[in-house]
């Protein structure tokens, strides 16, 4: 290993006693001024890149904007961008230094070129201004090369994906929200060489309607929410598996990586809850379920074999007679025969089916949820008063409202989901929504210019979890 490399420079015009560590800690004692004192920067967690001219070396941090000794340890506060600007006493020194640090940056294994989808129609419609005055300086300062595309309608990016030359990239970013994420997902999956292209690490950053995952990834790094961390957590290039859940009904099937919500939607503004509270719908409807180890006390076992093989048989007709998928991923290679199946019968005010924590930047509907533990999180509401709804939905925005008697929470290997109509007006049936996108919805349930639903409402829907099939950029 090679040892600490120190020398006498001037840092910021201020001359100091400087030092590069074995461990990749840039330390340097300011002799006087305003600057005096000891001040570290640690390369992998608060460093972008540097440019090396001559005898000077410009480093681009980072940083907390909070004062302090040290620049830019743990999370501190909102970071920005600062450069620190190194002039060595020679040209011979700065060479060994600028050399040093891009052996050391090399070894963290961030990536170099990536791939970059941007939905320019999501949220706000300010994905572009996002990207060129947020996002886009962070990565020349970091020197990465990006390829930019722009989605021209849906579904365009899981095309691309399903096309693209990923070895190129060290990876695929998504400026949107979690919906072009899945559609990449989703397309490379369908490739036939889906068992490699999978493995391409993803990153999110949020510039959509719903921003669940990079919320989730953010939050277990203990960072803060901003557009700025979600891409540096693309530029420090940590990487994380993340679960994929196969959703099938009988030869259409798609693939999940945050949720699927029956009845009551993922929301947590007043008026949406005061709304739902007031014309509180219930809808009838059976669930089966395998539960993790841990789990089993909730429902009722299902000791009809009739059943229980039902399901396995619509497991076996997605893996082996999918229409919509020819020659990619079939799904997760398990086996229920030996599984312990339970049930409960409706009705029902809402179902989850969660991935990751946080929904939202403003919904944590599983707070347990796990990247990758090969299970989804159930969280199921069947019945209440309005004011306990009220307090539910008003919790979700911190994840209490899993301890209300009234919300059974659980985690599930697999889950078959059999929606009914509503209570007390069997003309009207509910929504399926899976990551953002109605799936299936009842009748008597009309959306403007909704194209036909990809399945139907009403007959089994069945989802099972593939342990850390995908794979995406994290803080840490």
């Amino acid at each position: 290993m090679e040892g600490t490399m120190t020398e006498r420079i001037q840092v910021n015009g201020l001359p100091a006693e400087a030092s590069f560590t074995a461990g990749g800690d840039l330390r340097w004692r300011v002799d006087g001024g305003a600057g005096r004192g000891e001040q570290s920067l640690a390369v992998e967690s608060s460093v972008l890149g540097f440019k090396a001219e001559g005898r000077v070396i410009t480093v681009r941090a980072f940083v907390s904007q909070l004062k302090g000794p040290f620049c830019g340890v743990g999370n501190l506060g909102n970071r920005v961008m600062k450069n620190f600007v190194l002039e060595m006493p020679t040209e011979v020194v700065a060479k060994m230094w600028s050399e040093r640090l891009r052996k050391y940056i090399d070894s963290l294994g961030r990536p170099k070129r990536i791939f970059i989808f941007l939905n320019p129609y999501g949220g706000k419609k300010s994905a572009r201004k996002i990207f060129h005055t947020e996002i886009r300086p962070l990565l020349l300062a970091a020197n990465i090369i990006y390829t930019l595309q722009e989605t021209e309608y849906q579904l365009h990016a899981q095309e691309l994906a399903y096309k693209l030359d990923f070895l190129n990239y060290d990876g695929i970013v998504c400026v949107s929200g979690d919906g072009v994420l899945v559609e990449v997902v989703n397309g490379l999956l369908q490739r036939e060489d889906w068992d490699t292209a999978i493995k391409v690490p993803l990153g999110i950053i949020p510039a959509g309607t719903g921003n669940g995952l990079a919320k989730s990834i953010l939050d277990a790094a203990g960072e803060n929410y901003s557009i700025q961390n979600a891409t540096f957590a693309v530029i420090r290039g940590h990487k994380r598996a993340l679960d994929v859940t196969t959703v099938l009904q009988g030869n259409t099937k798609f693939f999940s990586i945050l949720m699927l919500s029956w009845g009551m939607q993922k929301r947590t503004e007043e008026k949406y809850c005061i709304l739902r509270v007031m014309k509180l719908r219930k809808y009838h409807g059976n669930i089966e379920y395998v539960p993790a180890p841990g789990h089993e006390s909730f429902g009722k076992p299902k000791n009809e074999r009739a059943a229980i093989a039902g399901n396995i048989e619509i497991s076996k007709q997605g893996r082996d007679g999918d229409v919509d998928v020819l020659h990619g991923y079939r799904g997760p290679n398990c086996c229920f025969d030996d599984s312990v199946w339970r049930f409960l019968e409706g009705p029902f005010i809402s179902i989850m089916l969660v991935n990751v924590p946080w929904v939202g930047k403003d919904a944590m509907p599983a707070p347990e949820a796990k990247f990758s533990d090969g299970f989804l999180d159930l969280v199921l509401i069947k019945d209440c008063s309005k004011s306990a709804l009220a307090s539910i939905l008003l919790k979700t925005g911190n994840g209490s409202h899993v301890k209300s008697p009234y919300v059974m929470y659980l985690k599930v290997k697999a889950f078959r989901l059999v929606p009914g109509n509503r209570v007390g007006d069997s003309a009207k049936g509910g929504i399926v929504d899976v990551d953002g996108e109605v799936v299936a919805r009842g009748e008597g349930v009309y959306m403007c210019g909704q194209e036909r639903d990809p399945m139907s409402y009403g007959p089994p829907i069945l989802l099972t979890v593939d342990k850390g099939l995908a794979t995406v950029f994290s803080s840490r």
